[in-house]
């Protein structure tokens, strides 16, 4: 049967007879008694539900919201080669066309640049000479539009916002030396929380909104996939008072011999070697990226490199004890870091190699270089109170010189601990010794482990979690950090310049709480895998995919990060891992390529410019030995207009902007203090919106009114109290823990899934759904919101919630369906759990599944690799046994992805705008 006689049959061949109706919601009901105790609304059904048309408004907001970028964007001068104006170009009044005359007319806006104005104008020395008496800052400029919508009316939510771009900078491009998309940074580098900043802190107060910065200075894990431009002239020109890059928002003055910083506003001297190259060479200054990116690298001089760029050196701290050998870790591990030797990072050959078997012992390798005639030794220490090394020199060694016998080495750890009985892992020690073997390089120490660590320094014990999970001694007893040396080891490494990432595998207890400190505060990353096994193929191939992502994804060393604010602005708070070294510096061991950071910013004085500026700079250390800096500047328009406040608001970033309050409130007041917050900032903003935006004579009274580009915002928010890491639910703590980690760290597009889950109903996708697109690559089916109003029982549904995948079929689907999809002739044939999706020969549909599969799965961004969970629905007049309730446990798990619904761990998306309605301020 093929895939476009499926789309039609599947969901009407034996359900048509029987029309859907909507389920009640009744309180007290299960997740599975209101799915299955009630048809399924179609969509259209579920719109007439509510007595609007909300297909037909939701697309009028939606095309309102792209006319905005696209006016917008129509400022740029798009028909140059790459989107850019020549900068020899003139403004020159040009003339009228009639359909400029007639769009003035109707009242749109007059897209290209002003008649009168200025652009950079070279003479013989390649300088700009201005015009005299024009000033950028009072070019006018657009601005977003507020369109309001009622949120209880605007049911189900329009889900496809959540993968629109940001409100558009309105920053017209006479503001820009080089006018260009790329002028300004990229929201996927970095965005505001807000893209219409207030000019003073009463306004921004009154809006109840906060300022704040999303940032990633990295977008894939490897550094070669789309970098931006490098500047490798040595040339760094810098404010003298304020210490910012030059870039593409600052003016030139004095016939180019200055140029005015647009941060503080000081007019610094231009060397003169920016009209030359490298080569020393006459050359266009504008064309250097400084001038013309918003994100660009310099190849930095030996001024910021307080020493010679150090040798790559990865230390390998490898569990041994009886768990490690009984589960299949040191197995799994070694064979991968062996498979993954080629991928690690050794651009300039310079790459060093240590390895450390850790059980109620050290046990050190001494590995010589592949030309000489010694052989690899083990070398015991016993003394874990007082630990050394048995050979300083000779322990990390090249990873060119010594291949062959690391190799040779990897295969034999295995056999050489087989059979070992002992159950003590001296982590501490083994951290501490590893810590000797690289302070005066630094590096990167990898802990895999399967055991709590029971032996020396740094000792844990597991936690009496019995009625304290999900109460308030939750976070004091169970989520803070049970060893001092867990913090205070970080410090030392920091200033050694050594970030520590762990991997723990374990089926027991293992301390989250406490261990993931140590990647916390040396900007590495902590990975859990509960109940690992290598005897499941699922685990091995998670850990391995995610193990060798880990070890080949590029890096960087003795990194800062900084981010300063023009005039008035100040960074106040910062979320994500690292160490705050000073008030506005952020210090990484190692910089990661698959993690985000947050700022909080604060106003100290008034914005009296129509634009303000931040710019992130990251001065770091390459693996190929090159000390570069990478600098992101934005360029962010102020107003006094609190309705353009709100029209600029950025609803993805706002609820990171909140995610990490909550995070950091239940970490460390409590999880029920970290769910008040969000549902107090949810509060606050729809009553600042109603008070100043909506007008207390509006007829017939909206009763729950947000402006469109905010109105997923309490649906996220909503969603967020749902999630693991705040449920109202007791829960383990090593679990707990995790998810807290993992939501402190995502990047935005994962972390907005991990609040939101994606769900595609499969049996109902397009045809072209499943098939490589125009661009080769395979297209997607487009979401369904995350509620059972949307499931039918006969249905084939994939939940994407970015860490795991669920495959869900509904009990009552056709023998068709579970043939094409499973080969098999019954739900009750079809093999439940960690599993992957047979290949059905002849069968399109499964080939096409198959590949949405493993689209979601491939990605350049983060490591994570997801396990796909099979399921089937309730079956009628299933039978009760052992089997049923582990799969009542697992349909439970999946289910609890529906978070637009009502569930033992929270109020539905509709009863919670209910109740956000009740509270307004009358």
């Amino acid at each position: 049967m093929s895939h476009k006689h499926q789309r039609r049959v599947y969901p009407q061949q034996q359900y048509e007879a029987s029309p859907a109706q909507p389920s009640a919601g009744m309180p007290g009901m299960g997740m599975q008694d209101q799915m299955y105790n009630a048809g399924v609304p179609q969509p259209q059904q579920f719109n007439q539900q509510f007595g609007v048309p909300v297909q037909q408004q939701q697309q009028q907001q939606f095309n309102q919201q792209l006319d905005q970028t696209t006016n917008a964007m129509g400022n740029m001068n798009m028909n140059a080669p790459n989107g850019m104006v020549d900068p020899n170009a003139m403004y020159q009044p040009q003339q009228q066309q009639p359909q400029q005359q007639q769009q003035q007319q109707q009242g749109y806006p007059q897209q290209g640049y002003p008649q009168q104005g200025y652009a950079p104008q070279y003479g013989q020395q390649g300088f700009a000479q201005p015009q005299e008496g024009f000033n950028p800052d009072k070019v006018p400029r657009e601005h977003n539009e507020l369109y309001p919508t009622d949120l209880l009316n605007d049911l189900p939510p329009p889900i496809a916002e959540l993968s629109l771009p940001p409100p558009p900078l309105q920053i017209p491009p006479q503001k820009m030396l080089v006018p260009s998309e790329e002028a300004n940074a990229s929201s996927d580098f970095i965005r505001c929380t807000l893209n219409a900043v207030p000019k003073n802190n009463s306004l921004l107060k009154k809006t109840k909104l906060p300022l704040g910065l999303v940032i990633r200075p990295y977008q894939h894990l490897h550094d070669d996939n789309a970098p931006p431009p490098l500047d490798d002239s040595m040339l760094i020109v810098r404010c003298r008072r304020c210490r910012i890059y030059i870039n593409p928002f600052v003016t030139f003055l004095s016939g180019g011999n200055k140029w005015r910083c647009n941060f503080c506003r000081l007019a610094n001297e231009v060397p003169a070697k920016i009209d030359m190259d490298k080569f020393e060479a006459q050359m266009n200054r504008y064309e250097r990226s400084a001038l013309k990116c918003g994100v660009m690298e310099y190849l930095a001089p030996k001024e910021y490199t307080v020493r010679q760029p150090s040798p790559t050196v990865y230390v390998f701290i490898l569990d041994v004890s009886q768990a490690a050998q009984k589960e299949g870790l040191l197995s799994t591990a070694v064979r991968t870091i062996l498979d993954t030797l080629d991928e690690l990072p050794n651009h300039d050959n310079r790459t060093r190699v240590s390895i450390m078997c850790v059980d109620n012992a050290l046990h050190y390798f001494a590995i010589p270089s592949d030309d000489s005639n010694e052989n690899t030794q083990m070398l015991d220490v016993c003394d874990i109170d007082e630990p050394y090394n048995p050979r300083p020199g000779n322990l990390v060694v090249s990873l060119t010189a010594a291949r062959q016998n690391i190799e040779k080495l990897l295969g034999q750890i295995p056999q050489i601990f087989e059979g070992n009985i002992l159950s003590k892992f001296a982590l501490g020690p083994a951290l501490k010794s590893a810590f000797e073997l690289i302070r005066s390089t630094g590096g990167k120490i990898i802990v895999v482990s399967a055991t709590l660590p029971n032996h020396g320094i740094g000792k844990l014990s597991p936690r009496n979690e019995k009625g304290v999970s999900n109460t308030q001694k939750e976070t004091s007893q169970l989520l803070s950090c049970q060893d001092g040396f867990y913090k205070n080891f970080t410090i030392d490494c920091n200033k050694a310049q050594i970030g520590i990432d762990l991997f723990l595998a374990s089926s027991g207890y293992v301390d989250f709480a406490s261990l993931s400190n140590l990647a916390r505060y040396t900007g590495g990353q902590t990975h859990m895998y509960p109940g690992f096994n290598a005897a499941i193929m699922a685990d091995v191939t998670k850990f391995s995919t995610e193990f060798s992502r880990h070890l080949s994804m590029d890096t960087s060393t003795e990194a800062v990060l900084r981010a300063r604010g023009s005039i008035g602005i100040r960074m106040q708070s910062f979320y994500g891992h690292f160490f705050n070294r000073q008030s506005d510096l952020l210090a990484l061991s190692t910089l990661p390529r698959d993690q985000s950071y947050v700022f909080e910013m604060t106003m100290d004085d008034n914005l009296v410019m129509p634009y303000c500026y931040v710019q992130v700079a990251a001065l770091l250390t390459l693996n190929n030995s090159e000390r570069r800096i990478r600098v992101i500047t934005v360029a962010l328009p102020t107003t006094e207009n609190i309705r353009e406040v709100f029209a600029s608001a950025d609803q993805l970033a706002m609820t990171d902007f909140y995610t990490q309050k909550a995070v950091s409130k239940a970490m460390n007041n409590s999880i029920e203090e970290a769910r008040e917050l969000i549902n107090k900032s949810v509060l606050d903003i729809l009553n600042a919106y109603k008070k100043e935006t909506i007008s207390s004579n509006t007829p017939g009274g909206v009763p729950l009114q947000l402006c469109t580009n905010l109105r997923m915002f309490p649906l996220l928010m909503n969603s967020l109290k749902k999630h693991q890491a705040l449920m109202p639910s007791v829960l383990p703590s090593d679990h707990r823990a995790n998810a807290l980690n993992y939501l402190e760290s995502a990047p935005l597009k994962y972390l907005i899934k991990a609040i939101y889950p994606t769900i595609y109903a499969l049996h109902e996708m397009a045809d072209e759904a499943g098939l490589p697109g125009e661009d080769g690559s395979i297209v997607l089916p487009d979401p369904i919101n995350d509620s059972m109003e949307f499931f039918a029982k006969y249905g084939l549904y994939l939940i994407d919630n970015g860490t795991e995948l669920f495959l869900w079929i509904g009990g009552e689907a056709i023998p068709e369906l579970v043939n094409d999809v499973f080969g098999q002739q019954s739900v009750y044939e079809i093999p439940v759990g960690k599993s992957e999706l047979p290949v059905v020969e002849g069968s399109e549909f499964n080939e096409k599944v198959r590949n949405i599969i493993n689209k979601i799965r491939q990605n350049d961004e983060v490591i994570t690799y997801q396990v796909l969970y099979i399921i089937y629905g309730p079956v009628p007049n299933e039978i009760q046994n052992a089997n049923t309730n582990s799969l009542r446990s697992l349909r439970m798990w999946a289910l609890s992805n529906l978070v637009e619904d009502r569930s033992q761990i929270g109020e539905g998306y509709r009863e919670y705008l209910q109740n956000m309605k009740s509270k307004l301020t009358k």
